[in-house]
């Protein structure tokens, strides 16, 4: 199947037919909240970050209530979640710098954003797009393997399927796009066995088994 302008756009239709109302499957109240939640995320799934949140944001809902535990403090509360060491380091990190250098708020610069411990580039689109609409295509593992299976946009690394991305599709759709194709990857194009066979992009997907 030979990729063109036409096939893309066939796949973007339908995954926004499919999924054109979802929104992040994490919970949050706040910004800041929204920022912690994507942090704890790296390696995670949503549905035990969204445990671990309903457990701690009534209580540490802020960056001055979450300094003021100590490291193994915190490292308990989200002990449950991936890599929580490095994950309780980097939020006691973000915290102070937010307090410092932000008066306690999140910034909305996508390079002030990339400064806080523990926030790299997806979590920075992740945040700026859910939070304040700016244009931005977040990759994630499940935006990854969608786009590259589907060849939609192609590449090794994160950043070159994201720049792919970014042509490929309508700015004024990149941040609803990333929860289009993070959505289809959840629900339809597994890692290990993604479902082929009830896949509505089945006939449009290089990837797909030939019958």
């Amino acid at each position: 199947m030979r990729m063109t302008k036409a096939l893309r756009q066939e796949q973007l239709r339908r995954l926004k037919e499919v999924y054109g109302e979802t929104k992040t499957a994490l919970h949050y109240t706040n910004p800041f909240t929204f920022l912690v939640a994507v942090m704890l995320s790296a390696q995670c799934t949503d549905a035990r970050v969204n445990v671990i949140t309903q457990r701690i944001f009534p209580r540490l809902d802020s960056p001055e209530k979450m300094i003021a535990l100590t490291l193994p403090e915190l490292e308990n509360e989200i002990r449950d979640c991936g890599l929580y060491h490095a994950k309780a380091k980097h939020l006691l990190g973000t915290c102070r710098m937010l307090l410092d250098e932000y008066g306690g708020e999140v910034p909305q610069d996508f390079e002030a954003l990339t400064k806080l411990p523990g926030v790299g580039r997806k979590t920075a689109n992740v945040v700026r797009s859910v939070l304040w609409g700016y244009p931005a295509i977040a990759v994630d593992t499940h935006v990854f393997r969608v786009s590259n299976r589907l060849k939609l946009a192609v590449g090794k690394t994160p950043l070159e399927v994201e720049e792919g991305l970014q042509k490929a599709i309508p700015m004024e759709d990149w941040s609803a796009a990333h929860h289009w194709l993070i959505w289809h990857g959840r629900k339809v194009c597994h890692a290990r066995k993604p479902d082929c066979a009830g896949c509505f992009l089945r006939d449009v997907c290089p990837s797909a088994p030939k019958e």
